[in-house]
């Protein structure tokens, strides 16, 4: 079940920080997949540690039709994301939902 407080104009894309493995193809263009050296394809990820995908203007992802499996399964308001949500708050603060 998921938490009808968290929408998208509130999502922190805390998944966003997360490894994606590719294990199916979505279209995922190519300029967003890293390649390690046994040829496993992740999502590519920027020096801070987000996406490379994702738009940090308006915190939503630039590929969305052709996100990873795993990004479509990663339910907005799910268990995981509140769970990523609350490892990504800062000391002291607490999440408003």
């Amino acid at each position: 079940m998921s938490d009808p407080g968290i929408s998208c104009s509130n999502c922190q894309a805390c998944c966003c920080r997360l490894e994606v493995m590719l294990i199916t193809e979505t279209g995922v263009p190519e300029r967003f997949i890293e390649t390690d050296q046994w040829g496993g394809r992740t999502m590519a990820r920027l020096d801070d540690g987000w996406c490379a995908a994702l738009d940090r203007t308006t915190m939503s992802c630039s590929i969305y039709e052709k996100r990873p499996f795993i990004c479509r399964e990663f339910e907005m308001g799910g268990y995981e994301c509140i769970e990523e949500r609350a490892a990504n708050e800062p000391v002291g603060q607490s999440l408003s939902l």
